[in-house]
């Protein structure tokens, strides 16, 4: 039996040695498909390279009438994509002019695999932000509005102004939106043709948008009932990992006061107070539940001055009863909560840092605070909400640039349809420098860091 079993192992590893060389000669032979994508695209860079020289002798003014030129030929019938070699030259000659930084052919690759709506997986120093200017660039030229997505909101005011000079010395607009700013403020930032921000703050925006009675630019209404948004077009999308697929299932909510009777909440608390536990009430800390009993819910009924709960009007106590013994039994006092200046301030039961801002839902914070003897406020309740990953699909095209994309491939192509495209390495048979140093030796790329803010819910 031994015999065989080495028989075995041996005619296996002969067996994926054949296999292995076999698969290695037809890659060498055809080329992998990351390499036959790279290889198509090197044309539209020696195109790009061809132009060079002559875009550098146009004048400072005559950019920007080149991108009135490009709006005309796609008014007249051309696409996007017949501009593409025209459009990155101009990009890159703005680059060099402006901001002293010329696109290498290797970032132009990277900027063709995001306007193709493709995962560019680009490590940080390989100039992520200067990239992204191409295909914002050519998308731009449509008007139609180009988003360019950051992890916080001091990367998309940085990022913004940086590449501001390239942007607005080819004739373009460019604005970015944080968190705080006045709607009219907003709407301005949103009307350019680039605009920077967060991945919550264009999904908040959507969100509000929806609740607003009318389009942008509708002049029978006042601005502040006007969208801000309008369509959503292309993104870009930095640290794509990070917000298409680690947040993704994060939702957006936008909430408001239910407009609720809140002395109810203290009735509930009196009558939770009388009664006794096993007999009218059943505890479950495991299943961190609790609940009336037949009995317990006669006896409630008799309390409440109700004759039964099941009826219409009444249906609401067996709720508010089973959030109030919650309350009591369950939810403990500087343990699970706080109480400070009259608040209830939810502690978090991994860290034990208090959440300020929070509040458990479905009437249960409410409950609580009745226990508590403290102010009883009105109840939330959702008046919008969208994942990150819903809202992503909205847009016509996206995009996006990361330095860990491969080992998250099968999901983005499963969920948004995107495909990775891995880095040029030596091994791809393409001749394109591989340096992304540009010529005034600043950086063309930063560490971004990422935000911790977990807040999702907004007023």
């Amino acid at each position: 039996m031994e015999v065989l079993e080495k028989i075995w192992e041996i005619l296996s590893a002969i067996g994926n040695g054949v296999l292995g060389r076999f698969e290695r000669g037809i890659t060498m032979l055809f080329g992998s498909a990351n390499v036959r994508f790279l290889k198509r695209l090197q044309p539209k860079v020696d195109a790009i390279n061809a132009l060079e020289a002559k875009f550098q002798e146009l004048r400072d003014d005559q950019l920007p009438e080149k991108t009135e030129e490009f709006r005309q030929r796609l008014e007249a019938g051309e696409t996007v994509d017949d501009l593409l070699v025209e459009a990155f030259a101009l990009c890159r000659e703005a680059g060099r002019r402006f901001l002293n930084m010329r696109h290498y052919d290797v970032q132009m690759i990277g900027g063709m695999i995001l306007h193709e709506g493709n995962i560019a997986e680009m490590v940080t120093g390989e100039g992520k932000t200067l990239v992204a200017t191409l295909p914002a660039y050519l998308n731009a030229i449509e008007g139609k509005g180009v988003h360019i997505i950051t992890v916080n909101d001091y990367l998309a005011r940085r990022d913004m102004e940086w590449m501001a000079p390239v942007y607005r010395g080819l004739g373009l607009t460019v604005d970015a939106i944080w968190s705080g700013m006045e709607p009219d403020e907003r709407q301005k930032a949103y009307a350019c043709n680039i605009t920077y921000g967060t991945n919550n703050e264009f999904g908040f925006d959507y969100l509000r948008d929806n609740m607003k009675q009318a389009a942008r630019d509708d002049e029978r209404y006042p601005k502040f009932q006007q969208q801000a948004q309008g369509n959503l077009h292309f993104a870009i999308v930095d640290e794509v990992d990070n917000i298409l697929i680690d947040e993704a299932r994060t939702p957006l909510i936008i909430s408001g006061p239910a407009q609720d009777d809140v002395t109810k909440y203290q009735k509930a608390d009196k009558i939770a107070r009388q009664l006794k536990p096993n007999t009218h009430f059943e505890v479950k800390e495991k299943e961190h539940s609790a609940h009336l009993t037949d009995e317990g819910i006669r006896e409630a009924e008799r309390l409440a001055g109700v004759e039964s709960f099941y009826t219409a009007g009444n249906m609401q106590w067996p709720h508010l009863i089973d959030n109030s013994l919650k309350a009591h039994h369950l939810y403990k006092l500087d343990v699970t909560y706080v109480v400070q200046e009259g608040k209830v301030v939810i502690v978090d039961e991994f860290t034990g840092r208090l959440m300020e801002g929070r509040q458990w839902s479905d009437g249960l914070h409410q409950a609580v605070e009745a226990k508590e003897g403290v102010q009883v406020k009105e109840e939330n309740q959702t008046l919008a909400t969208i994942t990150l990953q819903n809202f992503f699909k909205l847009y016509k095209k996206i995009s996006g640039m990361t330095g860990t994309a491969l080992t998250e491939a099968g999901e983005f192509w499963k969920i948004y349809k995107l495909d990775v495209i891995p880095p040029i390495g030596p091994c791809s048979g393409l001749s394109i420098p591989m340096s992304f140093t540009v010529p005034s030796g600043k950086s063309t790329s930063r560490s971004p860091t990422k935000s911790n803010d977990s807040t999702v819910t907004r007023p």
